[in-house]
This record gives C-alpha cells, structure tokens and sequence, in this order.
C-alpha cells in the first residue's frame, strides 16, 4: 500500500497544477478577453457546473470510499465500479436532458448557446472521467502524470489560440477539452484495472448513500456555484469577473489543502474498516497540524497585498475585486478544518446524514444572504455570503464530531500557531508600509516564507511538517 507521505506528494503535485497551469494563463486571458469576457465564461461554466454536480450526485464520494474498501479482490471491485457506474449513467442522463432544456427556456442562456453547447460536452466527458476509480485505489502517481501533461498542452494551446477578446468561445472550449482527453485516457487505462460487469450488479446497494451525498454536494453549492449565477443574473458578468477573479488565488490555496484530505479519505475509510479508531483520531489530530502551519500566514499576507496579487493576475481594471479576496483569504482556514471534519472525519465514519445536513444549514443560510446581500453589494456580498455559509457548516459539522467521536475544535493548538505568527504579522505590515511596489510585495513575500520555515522546523518543531518536507526531497531526488 502507498505511503500517505507519497501519496500526498503526488496529489499536491496534482492539485497545484490543476490550479497553477490555468494560472498561468490567467493573467494573460484576463488582458486578452476583458473582464465582461471573462465574466460571461465563468457564468455560463458556473451553470454548467450545477448540472455537473445533479449529473455526479455524490459518486466523488461513495466511489473512492467503496473502491477503497473493495480494492484487494478483483470481482468485488469489478462489482462496485459497475454499480456505481452504471448509477451516474442514469443520473448524468438526466441532468443533460434538464440542461438542455433549461437552455432553451432561459433567454439569457440561450443567448450563450454557443458556451451551453460546449458545456454540454464538459458534463459527458466529466462523467467518463471515473477519477474516483484511480483516487479509490490510490493510484496518485499516474493521475498526476496524466493530468500534468494534458495541462501542458493546455497552456500551450492557450497561447497560440487565443489572441483577441472574441475568442473567448475558444478559451471556453480549450478548458473543455482538458477534460476531453483526460476522459479518453482515463477510459483506456481503466481497462487493465477494472471490468464492466452486467450480471451480479447491485446497483441499489448505493443508491441512498449516492443521493445523500449527491443532495450534499448541490446543497454546498447554493453558496458557491449558484451564488455566481445569481451574481450574473442580478448584477452582470462583469460583477462575476470581479468576484472570480477574486477567488483564483484562494482556489489554489485551498487546493493544496484539498489534495490532502483527498489522499487521506480512502485511508481514512481503510482505518475504520479494520477497527483501528485511535490511529483515526491520531491522523485527524495531525492534519489540524498540517492546516495551521500554512493557512495562518497564507492569510495574513494575502489579506494585506491582496491589491498587488489582483494586479499581477489580473492587471488593470480588477480593482473591484480587491475586497472580495480580502473576505475570501480566511476561508482558508475555515474551509481546510471543515474539510478535516466533513471529509476526512464524518465521511469515513458513514454518517452520510449529519454530513447532509451540515449542507443545508450552510445552503439556507446562503439563500437568505443571497437574497438581502448580492443584489445590493454585488460581488462583495457574494464573498460575503460565501463566508458566513461556510461558518455555518463548520459549527454544524464541529457538533457532529464532537457527539460522535468526541473530538472538538483544538483551540490550544490555534492560539499557539497564532502567538508563533504574531512577530510574522508585524513584518508583513511594516513591509508593506516601509516600501511600495513590486519591491514590498518581493520582500514580503520572501520574509514569510523564510519565517514559515523557520518557525515549523526550529520553534513549533512540528514533526508533521518536518516529515512531509523530508519525504518530499526524497522523491524529488
């Protein structure tokens, strides 16, 4: 079996170039396309990807859990990945046939039939993607291979077509293919893993953990995906290029975290098979470790130069989304702790209900916000509304925890990484009031990651990190 050390060196190699390589690209699509061009993408995608989550429901789930528990006996496995598959068939059906139809009944959608097209297209190929299949079996290495080349191609493709603000269709469609060819490979490579198997599926065996965590997912995106529909719809795309704009830092941010508890929940699954809970609550003790190392001063500095990150991703003409960044850089924390209890604590131990209704606290009360913050403050609301939703799941998942396995929230442990980041806080700012330009971002930039080090290695003495920094510079040799 896999080391998790590997495991997560691969997943975060993964998930940064999920993020990094469009980054890339970024800044010069941003000043290629425009703002209201780069709005329109990102509504029409956030569209395409509420159908994407109804066309999953919950199989990122249940199929990394179940195939993890089934991995070691091949006709078990051939079992549960027909099962499953043959469930997200049915559910991705659908969701084209309402896609389609909503299509046509929303002018405004059907305005960007184009895009909707192209989105139609991302859907089927997201669904022959069976990702949870090589996550479920832990099979980070050839993800990871795989992926990093297509986005190669991607970025290259990127720079050679896209060369003037109407070429946004083909911005749109490029992403598309990344999924494209990802699917195409995947399906080729499956076939020496895993066989389709027509008699002895148990397809009901899944469907209410499917549903339940499918429920759970669109529920977590009321506040996220649909909260910039509705952005789009009330006040315009280049209000939703201001906001995603905005959140393109965090989302690799949270990404690295993300690549974690991915790698952590088929073992985590693994552990509460075999009946092995006091290794369980040691591994969510030391991933709280590993999520106040690096949010605390990802937080700070981004909170303080958020004007000069906006600038160099975006370049002039973002400043309106200088403030949605500055309330989205704490959710670095919140989200990376709620992870720790939704996905790596409640999932494994099954208790797919609390984790659903952790999800509908958070979607009423982004409902609510929605309806008295976006239209009035636009894309400051919706960073508003996105916060205080999240706050909400973790207080309901932190309940949950804590009745059924006893653990709360380690406040010890934040006020200690608080008080070691306290003299990090006080160069950050003198940095930034000491200097301008690209020269204070420089300095900042170098003094935080010299303390970041410094202090995990010399003054916490945090064996979580120190171990991860080790094993990453073993693989790397």
């Amino acid at each position: 079996m896999p080391s998790i050390k590997k495991n997560f060196f691969y997943s975060g190699i993964l998930t940064t170039a999920n993020y990094l390589f469009p980054l890339l690209t970024f800044p010069y699509v941003s000043r290629v396309l425009g703002v209201t061009n780069i709005g329109i993408v990102n509504f029409v995608d956030s569209v395409i990807n509420y159908f994407i989550l109804v066309s999953m429901m919950g199989i990122s789930i249940v199929g990394i859990r179940e195939i993890a528990n089934n991995k070691w006996n091949k006709e078990k496995l051939d079992q549960t990945f027909s099962g499953l598959f043959f469930l997200n068939t049915i559910t991705t059906a659908v969701a084209l046939v309402v896609l389609v139809i909503v299509t046509l009944s929303i002018d405004k959608l059907l305005g960007y039939w184009h895009l909707m097209l192209i989105g139609a297209l991302k859907l089927i190929m997201n669904y022959l993607l069976i990702e949870w299949l090589y996550i479920g079996m832990e099979n980070f290495k050839y993800i990871t291979v795989r992926t990093i080349l297509v986005k190669m191609c991607y970025v290259v493709s990127v720079f050679v077509f896209v060369r003037c603000s109407e070429d946004y269709l083909k911005y749109y469609f490029l992403s598309a293919m990344m999924i494209v060819v990802n699917s195409i490979i995947n399906l080729a490579y499956s076939r020496g893993d895993v066989s389709l198997k027509w008699r002895n599926v148990n397809v009901f065996h899944y469907i209410k953990p499917y549903f339940i965590l499918g429920i759970y997912k669109i529920f977590t995106s009321m506040y996220l995906f649909v909260n910039v529909s509705w952005l789009g719809f009330v006040s315009g795309e280049k209000e939703v290029g201001f906001y995603t704009t905005a959140s393109k830092l965090f989302e690799i941010l949270i990404a690295l975290f993300t690549a974690f508890t991915g790698v952590m929940l088929p073992r985590m699954s693994s552990l509460l098979a075999e009946g092995k809970m006091d290794e369980f609550k040691i591994k969510v003790m030391k991933t709280n470790n590993v999520l106040f190392s690096f949010s605390i001063p990802l937080i700070l500095f981004t909170i303080v130069y958020a004007p000069s990150i906006i600038s160099i991703i975006a370049g002039p003409g973002y400043e309106g989304a200088i403030i949605p960044m500055r309330i989205m850089m704490p959710l670095i924390l919140v989200i990376g702790y709620e992870q720790i209890l939704v996905i790596q604590t409640l999932m494994p131990l099954k208790k797919d209900n609390s984790v659903l209704w952790n999800s509908m606290m958070g979607a009423i009360t982004g409902f609510i916000l929605s309806a008295i913050l976006i239209h009035k403050y636009a894309s400051i609301g919706t960073a508003i509304v996105w916060f205080c939703s999240e706050i909400v799941v973790l207080c309901s998942a932190q309940y949950y925890v804590l009745k059924y396995i006893s653990m709360s929230f380690p406040w010890r442990d934040l006020l200690t990484y608080m008080i070691i980041y306290l003299p990090l806080c006080v160069g950050i700012l003198m940095c930034n009031k000491l200097f301008t330009g690209f020269i204070s971002f420089f300095i900042a930039c170098i003094f935080t990651t010299i303390y970041f080090f410094v202090s995990n290695i010399f003054i916490k003495r945090n064996e979580e990190f120190v171990g991860l920094v080790h094993s990453c510079l073993k693989m790397m040799k």
